[in-house]
């Protein structure tokens, strides 16, 4: 269980790397979040620079669990796309440890999950020593390279596991991700289970024995200038102008309260619209997936 008393799959509100999307849902009560460390690692990274405005911490601690991504999917596929050696890895995990330390964040955090770029020695390596050097609650991510034996071994290791589901629909059936969770969870029945970008409303209840899943949807669907409800899709120049000013309200009164000291872009309707999504977003999770509080 990631919260006392659990009973159902809690579904993370994925920020990406603004500080307006975070305060966004926060603004919409949304008690489980997940954001990426990318942008405060890659600082310390190029110029070995701690950000010291302990973001991350003050962030963290609005919603009822939290998890910190390692960022390095964005340093190996994203932005930053290209060839990173072992050595360039090793500095990346001791960034991410150290700032980790340093912000004196305590919440859930995703391990530097290389296997893809560097292989499944190398990800164990970084595993074992990262439970050992930082106090946090580690999530293990297992991929297909690790195999049927390397994913006994990760059960028997972990507490906290990842599925990436991305990575299941591309090289598997639908079905699989099913057959795979329920595998683990027979295997160990007290682990914790997370659904790595998994968005798929109506399979929430089949996989409810997962502890948590992780979104962005809610974000991606504003910018082609749509928002769901549980009524279905629909244009965001259809929000009604008094909605949207009640959303920037909320908005604003989160920022005004809890990150008065940030320099945040107000843009009135995208951080209104973006409220709107996050809200209709938890409706339909709290209709899909059972309560999120």
């Amino acid at each position: 269980m990631i919260v006392p008393n659990q009973e159902n799959i809690k579904v993370h509100f994925a920020t990406t790397e603004s500080m307006s999307h975070a305060i966004c849902s926060i603004a919409a009560d949304v008690n489980y979040g997940l954001g990426t460390a990318f942008p405060f690692v890659y600082k310390m990274f190029k110029n070995g620079k701690v950000d010291e405005r302990k973001i991350i911490k003050q962030v963290s601690s609005k919603y009822k669990h939290y998890i910190l991504d390692s960022g390095l999917f964005t340093l190996m596929f994203g932005s930053l796309k290209g060839k990173k050696d072992e050595a360039y890895l090793d500095k990346w995990y001791e960034c991410l440890t150290d700032y980790v330390l340093h912000e004196q964040y305590t919440g859930t955090m995703v391990e530097v999950d290389c296997q893809k770029v560097l292989g499944v020695e190398k990800a164990w390596e970084y595993r074992i020593k990262m439970k050992d050097k930082v106090p946090n609650r580690i999530i293990n991510v297992f991929h297909f390279e690790d195999g049927q034996k390397g994913l006994d071994r990760l059960i028997e290791f972990s507490d906290y596991i990842a599925l990436s589901v991305p990575e299941l629909r591309f090289i598997k059936k639908k079905e699989y991700l099913y057959r795979l969770a329920n595998y683990v969870k027979n295997k160990k029945p007290e682990i914790d289970i997370h659904l790595l970008g998994f968005t798929e409303k109506n399979k929430l209840n089949q996989l409810s024995f997962c502890s948590s899943s992780d979104s962005s949807s809610w974000i991606s669907g504003v910018r082609y200038g749509e928002v769901e409800t549980n009524i279905g899709k629909g244009h965001i120049r259809t929000i009604k102008e008094n909605i949207l000013k009640d959303n920037f309200e909320k908005w604003l009164s989160v920022r005004n309260k809890f990150f008065p000291n940030f320099k945040i872009p107000t843009n009135t309707e995208h951080n209104a619209v973006l409220t709107f999504a996050a809200e209709q977003s938890l409706k339909i999770y709290n209709q899909y997936g059972g309560n999120q509080n």
